[in-house]
């Protein structure tokens, strides 16, 4: 998605695909000025034992825009992004965000599997990343 896509989120996905109502009303009693955190998604994730992807897909289809990434890359206002790259990464993080790449990307899921494991901030990963020159890529949730 790009800038100018804004405020077009269904038109990622099929026609096909479908609202899910249990999701929806989650979503909407968590929604702000047509805007939704990142935090708030992952916890109706967690609630509602749903998938982020479907989630994701159910706020695209509201059309609501999500914001705060966790790991500081998106829907920061007016900066965007608040992700700055680490001074330092230590061997062992490094190690285990290169093993977990894919297509020389770390997944957001791997990120968030990595931070818990190194009981570090998930901005830690990301800022790691930064410095590494690695991209996290895809979102849970479908932004990116």
């Amino acid at each position: 998605m790009t800038h100018g896509d804004r405020g077009n989120y269904k038109a990622k996905h099929s026609s096909a695909e479908r609202l899910d109502q249990r999701i929806a009303e989650a979503v909407e009693k968590k929604t702000v000025d047509g805007k939704i955190t990142c935090t708030d998604a992952s916890d109706i994730a967690d609630e509602l034992g749903a998938s982020m992807k479907d989630v994701g897909l159910t706020i695209d289809l509201m059309e609501i825009e999500i914001s705060k990434c966790q790991l500081g890359l998106f829907g920061y206002r007016p900066q965007k992004t608040i992700v700055k790259a680490a001074q330092a990464v230590q061997t062992d993080l490094e190690k285990a965000i290169r093993g977990a790449l894919v297509n020389d990307r770390l997944p957001c899921a791997a990120a968030w599997r990595i931070a818990a494991t190194f009981a570090v901030p998930k901005m830690a990963v990301s800022s790691a990343c930064e410095a590494l020159k690695i991209k996290v890529k895809p979102c849970q949730l479908g932004a990116f």
